[in-house]
């Protein structure tokens, strides 16, 4: 029973691991896919599906969608905290639950995505745009926001989520 209790900790931060790399591998391939099909060759937009996906390149020299493009240095700082604290707390908390894991492992995976980008570059490669959306985004994004919305599921659907929130709140009253 020991054993079992061990393995599934191994290999839910191995699983963890996979996401993070996955994500920044995949983010960085289809940002150079970006930039040399799009930014390269001169061609800015292209039809995926008309009408409804382009592949459209931009470069987000803000924060999400843009926004504090004056303010670079402040983004990447908090930006990098915030994924210190991720990757402490995946690494260090012996008792997360898989979708606890694996949300914060693809937001992970899309913050290191985007940092890398305005380390190396000073901006952020966007290039998903959809029809339905008026922003365009990257794949790192997806998993930020997928991540988001599975952690959001965690919190209000889990009886570990719900718990963890019980515990926070008893512990700010004393």
């Amino acid at each position: 029973l020991k054993y079992r209790i061990i393995m599934k900790k191994v290999s839910n931060k191995l699983v963890s691991a996979a996401i993070v790399i996955l994500s920044v591998l995949l983010d960085t391939f289809s940002k150079n896919l970006a930039i040399f099909a799009l930014k390269d060759t001169g061609e800015i937009d292209f039809a995926v599906i008309p009408g409804i996906l382009h592949f459209t390149y931009h470069e987000n020299r803000g924060a999400a969608f843009g926004m504090l493009s004056e303010n670079r240095w402040i983004f990447m700082t908090i930006s990098s905290i915030a994924i210190i604290a991720i990757a402490a707390y995946l690494f260090f908390n012996k008792e997360n639950s898989s979708l606890l894991s694996y949300s914060l492992s693809m937001i992970l995976g899309g913050g290191i995505g985007n940092m890398i980008d305005r380390v190396f570059l000073g901006y952020v490669v966007d290039f998903i745009s959809v029809s339905f959306f008026p922003l365009i985004f990257n794949f790192a994004d997806c998993c930020v926001v997928i991540g988001a919305i599975c952690l959001i599921i965690y919190v209000l659907f889990t009886k570990e989520g719900r718990s963890d929130e019980k515990k926070a709140s008893d512990n700010s009253v004393e």
